[in-house]
């Protein structure tokens, strides 16, 4: 398989690693600067780039019926646009907020946990994710996933890394060297705590997951999420 990199910082470095050691070939390693050269040669794009840069990646991908994956996050104010992109082209899209393959099973047990606590009012949520001092948006896009999870299920409205309304999660946002990535939520009344974490010990599990992802959607149109990946 034929793989674009659209983004080549650490994340991209261990993902052309790991793409190499499974047998796939990298025609393409884009910095935020480069050129396209090389996409149309690909059979699947990975996106882990910078928020500023993501839509372009994306739309160049889609355009070029070139299927990608995308890990990038911060940029999903624009995720409806590259789904309708996505629709009208018959392409196909992947948009993962972790591509850890662990993280995705902590997703499902944080769904299942917010569904036998919504009506026990007595306990609060918050959150608190960790993650390395060069991630550019807080909170993490894997927060927010487990902060819109929560709400499906509980009477909360919404989530808040600042001062927090009634109704909202507080997600306690920190930025500390060298943490790959480490994400609590937590459950606390006035006569016991609950809580459940996924802690990353490295970027492998990401990048593992976003070959794994790359491997599956290569022939396919539409768009997906890491649960079709792993038949959630």
């Amino acid at each position: 398989m034929k793989i674009a990199l659209l983004g080549y910082g650490k994340m991209g470095k261990v993902i052309e690693r790991i793409a190499l050691e499974r047998g796939h070939e990298i025609v393409l390693k884009k910095g935020s600067n480069d050129a396209f050269d090389g996409l149309t040669d690909a059979d699947v794009a990975i996106d882990f780039s910078i928020p500023d840069a993501a839509v372009g990646n994306i739309s160049a991908c889609l355009n070029g019926n070139i299927p990608v994956i995308s890990g990038t996050t911060g940029w999903l104010e624009h995720y409806h646009d590259m789904a309708q992109l996505c629709e009208d082209k018959n392409g196909a899209f992947i948009y993962g907020s972790n591509f850890s393959l662990g993280v995705n099973i902590f997703f499902e047990l944080n769904k299942q946990l917010a569904k036998m606590m919504g009506n026990l009012k007595q306990y609060k949520v918050s959150m608190e994710e960790i993650h390395h001092t060069q991630k550019l948006d807080a909170p993490s896009g894997t927060a927010i996933s487990l902060a819109k999870d929560i709400i499906n299920y509980t009477d909360y409205a919404g989530w808040a890394i600042g001062n927090p309304k009634e109704g909202d999660i507080f997600i306690d946002a920190k930025r500390v060297e060298g943490v790959p990535g480490t994400h609590t939520v937590n459950y606390d009344s006035d006569i016991d705590s609950i809580a459940i974490t996924h802690t990353a010990h490295s970027r492998e599990g990401f990048a593992l997951g976003a070959v794994v992802a790359a491997e599956w959607i290569v022939g396919k149109t539409g768009i997906y999420s890491m649960k079709d990946v792993l038949g959630l």
